[in-house]
């Protein structure tokens, strides 16, 4: 078999097409009518445009951060230093809309060494590490079939077709996932990754070498519930689909919802909006567990925090930089209030109106979200402190006028006899533990989700 062809004359190469065809059949999936079987007259569609169909908030360098279970991968990344060590990595993601072309982008943001990333492929994934037989499709960078990314950089893929979508697949290709695979040549010194995926994805062992043309699930023995140095994936979409980012902390990141269970708040409202508006909107994941809106102060490779970096710091990466950005949804400002952080309420303001400044100078709308309640997370004297600072924040949230408009999950979410969450919502749908009075359960974030109005979302 040669290496990365998918489509090809030879006899492999055929077999190979005629494995993807049925196993995609196997799923439900058709094919698009030919442009011969379009009506005569019909104008063609308008030209497909770049969409940000998914995307993970980078931090690091590994293992710093807030994973969604405790993982040892001692034997997968022995040094941290080191990082990956001449090994493969298979991750798998969830794009919200589809498209015919796919573009990936590869961050170095708080490497300390320059990473060559080769070897990449973009398949569907079919159960675990393995991916559906004949859809790995070959990335290339710029033609070429490796990149350097200098530390503090990222880079762009080419285009690639996606073979096995056709434009008008969308409805049977939702929920699925792509398992996206690359090497690292030599060693990649400290990683740069997003901690809590609630995803399981894949890995290869040190010194294995390049495994990304593998689609069994025998190369990648090692599994984590993190992503690295993948940040976004852009899908060519016709016509064009709004980007809608959640931008927030672990509670947009999906601390306490289910493993691979894809039932955070953004994903349920991802579900709700598709229903209504179908493929012309995209609800992408901007959170980092810990995360402040304006804390620290300072965040590098030398200097980091579990948290990553404030959303002030962040915003032109995680929220601008993405593909056709219309809508921000941000849901933030509780660790500000922690004990460890301790920042006054006024201080969290002022970043709040700065961040929605530079947003609107973008045309991007800034939803605000009020906070939901840490009743009886940590002490009694650190909890009453940070409640009162919440509800001061979530006065200025509804009322200050910054906000194009507000999404009220405190008041579906508290129970107004205690100021607590209410009891459905707290026990951990992630481990099954009892909760931490902070973080809502599944049952909890839809309930989030079900409080947007998305007639007021959608204003395009």
């Amino acid at each position: 078999m040669q290496h990365g062809v998918v489509f090809g004359r030879t006899d492999s190469g055929c077999w190979r097409v005629a494995t993807a065809s049925v196993l995609l059949s196997l799923f439900g999936f058709s094919a698009a009518p030919s442009a011969q079987s379009r009506k005569r007259g019909t104008p063609p569609p308008p030209p497909p445009s770049w969409t940000t169909a998914w995307a993970a908030s980078v931090q690091g360098p590994y293992p710093i951060g807030n994973v969604s279970l405790p993982t040892d991968l001692k034997q997968v990344f022995p040094t941290p230093q080191v990082g990956a060590r001449n090994q493969s990595f298979r991750l798998i993601v969830r794009p919200d809309v589809w498209g015919v072309r796919i573009r990936l982008r590869f961050s170095n943001a708080l490497g300390t060494r320059p990473v060559t990333f080769d070897d990449a492929f973009v398949g569907m994934q079919l159960s675990g590490s393995a991916v559906i037989p004949g859809t790995n499709v070959p990335v290339t960078f710029g033609g070429n079939r490796n990149v350097t990314v200098q530390p503090g950089g990222d880079a762009w893929s080419d285009a690639v077709a996606l073979p096995f979508y056709r434009a008008g697949d969308a409805v049977a290709f939702t929920g699925r996932k792509l398992a996206v695979s690359f090497h690292i040549a030599g060693d990649s010194g400290p990683m740069t990754w997003h901690a809590k995926a609630l995803t399981t994805s894949y890995v290869s062992l040190p010194g294995s070498g390049s495994k990304g043309a593998d689609e069994s699930e025998r190369a990648f023995p090692a599994s984590t519930a993190s992503w690295f140095f993948l940040d976004a994936v852009d899908m060519q979409v016709t016509p064009a689909a709004h980007t809608i980012v959640a931008l927030g902390d672990s509670i947009t990141d999906g601390t306490a919802s289910t493993m691979n269970g894809d039932d955070r708040w953004p994903d349920v409202l991802s579900r709700r909006l598709h229903a209504r508006y179908g493929d012309t909107v995209s609800v992408v994941n901007a959170g980092i567990g810990g995360n402040r809106v304006a804390g620290p102060a300072t965040y590098t490779p030398d200097q980091p925090f579990a948290g990553g970096p404030s959303a002030v710091q962040r915003l032109d990466r995680d929220v601008l930089s993405l593909s056709g950005v219309s809508s921000v949804i941000w849901l933030e400002g509780i660790n500000d209030f922690s004990p460890a952080a301790n920042t006054d309420v006024e201080t969290v303001q002022q970043a709040m109106r700065e961040v929605v400044t530079r947003l609107h100078a973008k045309g991007i709308k800034v939803f605000g979200a009020t906070l939901t309640s840490a009743v009886g997370n940590g002490t009694p004297a650190d909890s009453l402190a940070r409640e009162l600072k919440r509800q001061m924040l979530n006065a200025f949230i509804r009322t200050s006028g910054v906000f194009d408009g507000v999404f009220d999950f405190d008041r579906a979410t508290t129970d107004p006899a205690t100021g607590a969450m209410r009891d459905a919502f707290i026990p951990n749908s992630t481990d099954g533990g009892p909760g931490d009075h902070l973080h809502p359960n599944r049952l909890g974030y839809a309930t989030m989700a079900d409080a947007i109005e998305v007639e007021r979302l959608v204003i395009w």
